[in-house]
């Protein structure tokens, strides 16, 4: 992909005679959009799918960038797929549709409960994968972590008998974030039981929560396919990663009543413009609090 990059870069300076600066803005985007595929291993072009870039920006307004920034990155994007069209280099144009000044409220893919309920039920068994995978499971959900925050937990983060875990979200910056039973349930069992987390540690000094069979902390890569994987599993026909447990865990607190601010502060957003996303999923919960309060509904 990097090849295909150098060449539009010298194409957009060369033959369309736009600045270096223009040009460095350009390598700048899409270098952070290719490190964003990379981690989901992504390293085709041909490979790109729409909800690929959502997703992409969509974790770039969440990292604090503007509204124009994210939109800078999507017109960095178009123009790059755009000129790939042109030179015979692309399958299909997947960003032909999408808009940049409302791209940042585009909503956010989500599971339904019973999706969830699927989903989470697809670890079976007492082995050390069902032990790790249920328990990590059960964590995204209850606690609405990034895959990155999720994968950097160490053992002394996570404080099983008050229910709640510290994490460190975008720039170190660090949080508070309350689990539930079903998850303190699975994380005991991980704990606990020997062939659990006990059967991957392989240096006794590794601290980190969740390990692989080689005794090594996670991958963002590592977390994506072990959620993708479980989701086909569980039968789920849309694309599931472990950012749509976040969504989800979002959008289901909003539908049960929880207040934005509350929302903002469990998920780490720097501004509640980020968060307010998730008021356009629930369209029906919208309804049912005009109907209750509006004094002429």
């Amino acid at each position: 992909m990097q090849a295909l990059i150098d060449r539009f870069l010298d194409y957009v300076m060369l033959e369309r005679g736009l600045s270096e600066n223009t040009r460095q803005a350009y390598a700048a985007d899409l270098a952070s959009f290719t490190r964003f595929l990379r981690a989901r291993g992504i390293g085709s072009v041909n490979a790109v799918r729409r909800h690929d870039i959502l997703d992409y920006l969509t974790a770039e307004r969440e990292r604090g960038l503007s509204v124009n920034s994210v939109s800078r990155r999507l017109v960095a994007v178009k123009v790059f797929f755009r000129y790939l069209q042109q030179e015979g280099l692309l399958d299909a144009n997947v960003t032909e549709p999408m808009e940049s000044p409302r791209l940042w409220k585009v909503l956010p893919g989500t599971l339904s409960t019973r999706e969830v309920e699927r989903l989470l039920a697809a670890p079976a068994g007492a082995g050390r994968r069902a032990l790790r995978d249920a328990a990590l499971l059960e964590l995204l959900y209850a606690s609405g972590l990034r895959v990155s925050e999720a994968a950097a937990l160490t053992l002394d983060d996570v404080h099983l008998e008050d229910g709640y875990l510290q994490c460190f979200g975008k720039g170190s910056k660090a949080r508070i974030v309350p689990f539930g039973e079903a998850a303190r349930a699975a994380l005991r069992r991980y704990l606990a039981d020997p062939a659990g987390r006990a059967a991957c540690v392989r240096d006794p000094a590794e601290r980190h929560l969740f390990l692989t069979y080689r005794g090594r902390r996670f991958t963002r890569q590592g977390l994506w396919k072990l959620v993708q994987g479980y989701a086909r599993r569980a039968g789920i026909a849309h694309p599931v990663h472990p950012h749509t447990l976040r969504h989800s865990f979002a959008t289901h607190l909003l539908a049960n009543g929880a207040p934005l601010r509350v929302i903002q502060e469990l998920l780490g957003h720097a501004d509640i413009a980020t968060t307010q996303i998730y008021t356009h999923v629930d369209p029906g919960r919208l309804r049912a609090v005009h109907a209750q309060f509006h004094p002429r509904a």
